[in-house]
């Protein structure tokens, strides 16, 4: 599971930025316990959190950071020698980001006896300048190994392996790993045992559903899963339900064994289930909700993490809110997946549409600054929330910042002055 995550130099992320998913003081019962334990007290970590903030202010460039991530563990290898530069996006808006390295690191608990692995990188245009993998088997640090482009041969070359926590051939990886490629990367592609735990987590994690544009891939993927002759049973049951219980008119779905055409049920005039073509007669936000069903269920089943990105543009606030209920319910998420959206949507907050799904430790803001770097921090440090706030009315009042600053029928009246000094030049 995912405790935190940290970027710097990255699309509009200029500054060194943390993302963490570990519960605080302030949490009121959604965090789940880790059987962890850090400085002698336990850890315990949050199923979900949501980003919220204005337009373009760089809630999207989180998730898309922590997908840049996963893309760097899982194709440095194979395909960034194939490109004239390492593909990364530093902050655009100063020239001397440019020159700058651009940083990602994520604090994970894997395996069944929760240890935590801390690994990062430093990317150039160029080269990787340093990677790092830290573990605490017994709550203590040990440094697996330590890269660092430039090291003297003295201070024991580019990578560093002090200790012995990381076991196994090592050389053969050193030698075989080029400058502008993860040692973390080359190390799973030659199977190195003790590599492989981190490595696989990057593989499995950080499914990042869209608003729209990838609704007809998700279809066919989920569609794909619901012919699966051991699971998918299963999935068209809990696929089933849940668009019944979304109240779009559906009572169940068939599956044509032989063509895989999926047909979702609405009732007739007479009562009887009648399908309907799924794609000429279905709404798009039955569309919508079916899509994000499949790597939804996926995600629960696995344990996994799962990035939305505008949740709010894909389902109704009362879905949206259904589904971080569902994440945060003990029997339904019994893996401990864990669920990092963005939004627009207030009514998350509540209680004006649903009563807040969210704790406070669970709400993040992104907010643009005047130079065009994204700040992200958790509500509770914009202003101390207490139990008893309307965060829906507060967030929208400007309180906890990341709203547009507008006034009332600003944009009205600036068209106007627009329309108005371009007559009188006519």
């Amino acid at each position: 599971m995912l405790l935190s995550f940290r970027v710097a130099n990255h699309r509009s992320i200029r500054e060194e930025t943390e993302l963490s998913l570990v519960a605080t003081e302030l949490n009121e019962g959604t965090a789940r316990e880790t059987g962890a334990r850090s400085e002698g007290r336990p850890v315990s970590v949050l199923p979900a959190v949501g980003i919220f903030g204005a337009n373009a202010s760089g809630k999207s460039n989180v998730l898309n950071a922590l997908r840049f991530m996963r893309s760097a563990v899982l194709d440095s290898f194979a395909d960034w020698s194939k490109r004239p530069e390492i593909p990364r996006q530093p902050f655009e808006l100063d020239p001397d980001a440019q020159d700058e390295t651009s940083f990602f690191e994520v604090d994970l608990l894997l395996g069944r006896d929760r240890v935590r692995y801390t690994y990062g990188f430093e990317l150039s245009d160029e080269r990787v300048e340093a990677e790092w993998l830290h573990a605490y088997p017994s709550g203590r640090r040990q440094i697996w190994f330590d890269r660092e482009a430039g090291r003297p041969e003295g201070e024991g070359g580019e990578f560093r392996f002090p200790g012995t926590g990381l076991k196994g051939q090592k050389d053969l990886i050193v030698t075989s790993t080029r400058p502008d490629a993860l040692f973390l990367t080359v190390g799973a592609t030659l199977n190195h045992p003790g590599l492989a735990a981190v490595h696989r987590w990057f593989v499995n994690n950080l499914w990042l559903v869209t608003s729209v544009s990838d609704v007809p891939h998700r279809t066919e993927w989920t569609r794909k899963r619901l012919t699966d002759r051991k699971s998918g049973a299963r999935l068209r049951e809990r696929i089933g339900a849940m668009l019944a219980a979304a109240d779009l008119g559906v009572s169940g779905l068939t599956l044509d064994p032989e063509s895989g055409e999926v047909h979702l049920l609405h009732r007739s005039a007479d009562g009887t289930p009648r399908p309907l073509d799924f794609w000429d007669q279905e709404s798009l936000g039955t569309h919508a909700w079916f899509a994000f069903l499949g790597p939804l269920f996926h995600v629960l089943e696995q344990g996994g993490v799962l990035l939305a990105d505008e949740l709010d543009s894909s389902l109704h606030p009362i879905l949206a809110a259904e589904v971080l209920r569902l994440f945060q319910d003990h029997e339904a998420n019994p893996r401990l997946a864990q669920l990092i959206f963005t939004t627009h949507d207030a009514t998350l907050l509540g209680p004006s549409v649903v009563e807040r799904p969210l704790d406070r430790d669970q709400v993040w803001i992104a907010l643009k600054r005047t130079t065009g770097e994204s700040q992200l921090y958790p509500i509770t440090a914009a202003r101390k929330a207490r139990r008893d706030d309307n965060l829906e009315r507060r967030y929208l009042h400007g309180h906890y910042g990341g709203v547009p600053r507008l006034t009332s029928g600003e944009i009205a009246r600036q068209i106007a002055l627009i329309e108005e000094g371009l007559r009188a030049t006519a």
